[in-house]
């Protein structure tokens, strides 16, 4: 490492020592803004616990205020900081109290120290990173600990060997993104912002944490149920597996999810011990099924157990619940929840903010767009070409929402032909050899570290042609990685046969212009009903939806009227819906909340009954 940044590390920010002075940071910018961020804080920013699943009860947050660079990435290190960035907010953000731009030439540099507690001597230390986009590179006291690609899936690395004793800690991250210059996934983010495509995310954008870890301990855990069978299979992964020690996993009734407590009042349901690298299977009495009326989780605690003492333990949740095809008594194939057909009817939600772009101002915020959800009525969600932090997917297993996972897409469709509505029709994005193997380097981190959130019920490998390429074959390997899930092959067009959904889009009315007798037909995308509400809009001009209203009455009236037409599909054979959208994102005014989440456009209780009446209208 350049030596020159010697100076500037030395007078960094130690974040475990007091307070921060509120003058080094504010945010940028004059865009609208949620009521969230005006609570937020370098003291307060994102300190719960990143990761729900599977809960230490030893963590150390890094969040807060860092320094930072931009400069070439052809640049040696730069000797100076340019002021201070609030992490885990991405540099274009105005929580981030920068929002300057980083382009396909540039490199962003964060630098900072840390402390680590005198209890953690004894046991590994890891470096965890929720989310960076795209490439980062990361150096503790000038070693560099490892290096990482992609924008969506959390990472770690173990940096014991790059701590210096009794000192305090130097940890410094690089990062490069090309965008959309590049094959890498990116959503809908541009360096030009317009229209459907938003501002670009560059560095940091979710927590960042140290825990203590046994150097025998759990590396991860996978929990799979099979409500047929009546039993919960549990697999663990722990690091030095012929050490002599042995696992023990409790089965737990009432989910105890999210906490760092020891949960000890909690019954048992089962415990079983087993070596190292079997799998642990639990009949499960009385079994109680998942579903959004019925959000009811069971909790595990893993532990690892050595000559009577134990070295690691975790606390964590799963579910009983299935996702699957099934036949209703017309003969129509349909969206199946534990074996019963559910009309899957839910919002696009792109995940946008227009504070913190990609991240939530705040926890609270973040699962208030649930609730919403929730309240008016909705049963699924679909996530549009986004991964959301561990404890958004949490809050949907804890309040009962299902999510449609979509793989945030690598290009757009103006290099292939976007064929619609025919099977077979369209043609392949033409994507480089590394875009596709990095498509499916980044698309199996996504599964991986998602797939045991039960409320995810569909993957979504690609949305209208952006970049699609090899279907059958993504398809494939999707499948390969969860066999437990339904997989929507192709969103909105370039059908292929292949998958187990059939998926149009029309706007702004629901209609379905092709039908595979072969699949589960779904609209899963209609509507886009614009209304631009004065004192809450990302910009003055060029602001659109499919058709435009003036008022929350039309809006409402429209999507009654929208939705007797879908229920009319639904008699067709239509077995899910997707409406456009939760929320306004920059210049498009399609949501039925604001962007800064303020004004809910439409009758609540009327949306609320609408939607009750689409999803019981199919029946069984």
């Amino acid at each position: 490492m350049n030596t020159k940044l010697t100076t500037m590390i030395a007078a960094v920010l130690l974040l475990s020592c007091g307070s921060v002075p509120a003058a080094q940071w504010q945010p940028a910018g004059d865009h609208i803004m949620t009521e969230w961020a005006e609570g937020v804080t370098p003291a307060n920013v994102h300190k719960e616990y990143p990761r729900p699943r599977m809960v230490r009860k030893d963590w150390k947050s890094l969040n807060g205020l860092w320094n930072y660079a931009i400069v070439p990435s052809s640049s040696s290190m730069p000797s100076e900081s340019d002021g201070k960035i609030l992490v885990p907010f991405s540099v274009e953000s105005s929580l981030s109290g920068v929002g300057k731009t980083v382009g396909e030439n540039d490199a962003l540099w964060y630098m900072m120290h840390f402390s680590v507690p005198g209890s953690w001597r004894e046991k590994k230390v890891k470096l965890h990173f929720e989310a960076v986009d795209w490439k980062a590179e990361v150096y503790v006291n000038d070693i560099l600990v490892g290096v990482h690609t992609g924008g969506y899936a959390p990472f770690s690395f173990d940096i014991s060997s790059a701590l210096r004793k009794g000192r305090r800690q130097k940890l410094v991250v690089k990062v490069t993104d090309a965008t959309d210059k590049s094959f890498q996934p990116h959503g809908k983010q541009t360096l030009r912002p317009h229209g459907i495509w938003y501002t670009a995310v560059t560095g940091i954008w979710q927590s960042v944490w140290l825990e203590p870890v046994d150097r025998g301990g759990i590396k991860s855990y996978s929990a799979v149920s099979d409500i047929d069978a009546g039993t919960m299979t549990v697999s663990v992964e722990k690091s030095c597996p012929g050490d002599g020690s042995i696992i023990k996993v409790d089965l737990i009734d009432g989910g105890i999810g999210y906490s760092t407590e020891n949960n000890s009042g909690s019954r048992v349901i089962s415990s079983v011990k087993a070596l190292p690298g079997n799998k642990i299977v639990f009949h499960v009495p009385d079994m109680k099924t998942w579903s959004p009326d019925n959000p009811y989780l069971y909790g595990l605690r893993i532990s690892v157990l050595k000559d009577g003492k134990t070295l690691d333990a975790v606390s964590g949740y799963t579910a009983m619940r299935k996702s699957s095809v099934v036949v209703d008594s017309m003969g129509y194939k349909r969206l199946g929840l534990n074996n019963k057909p559910v009309f899957e009817f839910g919002p696009l939600d792109q995940g946008w903010w227009p504070d913190g772009l990609y991240t939530a101002p705040t926890d609270e915020a973040m699962k208030y767009d649930i609730e919403k959800i929730k309240d008016f009525g909705f049963n699924m969600v679909r996530k549009h070409i986004k991964v959301e932090p561990a404890r958004w997917y949490y809050y949907c297993d804890q309040l009962g929402l299902m999510v449609w996972q979509d793989m945030p897409s690598i290009a757009d469709n103006s290099k292939n032909e976007w064929g619609v509505d025919a099977m077979g029709g369209g043609t392949d994005y033409p994507v480089s050899e590394w875009g596709k193997a990095n498509y499916y380097k980044e698309w199996a981190e996504i599964i991986a570290s998602r797939k045991d959130f039960q409320c995810i019920v569909v993957w979504v490998p690609f949305n209208e042609a952006w970049g699609q390429f090899d279907t059958e074959k993504a398809v494939e390997f999707t499948r390969s990685l969860d066999d437990t899930r339904l997989i929507n092959s192709a969103s909105g067009g370039n059908h292929r046969e292949c998958g187990d959904i059939m998926d149009v889009h029309h706007y702004p009315e629901p209609k379905m212009l092709m039908w595979d007798g072969n699949e589960v037909n779904v609209l899963g995308e209609y509507g886009g009903i614009g209304f631009p509400v004065a004192g809450h809009l990302w910009q003055n001009d060029k602001n659109w939806g499919y058709v435009k209203f003036a008022d929350g009455k039309e809006v409402t009236d429209a999507y009654g009227k929208y939705a007797d037409i879908l229920i009319d599909l639904i008699s067709q054979g239509c077995s899910g819906g997707v409406y456009t959208q939760i929320t306004d994102v920059e210049g498009e005014v399609n949501g039925i909340i604001t962007y800064d989440r303020k004004v809910v456009k439409m009758d609540e209780a009327r949306l609320k009954k609408i939607n009750e009446k689409v999803i019981n209208s199919m029946g069984e």
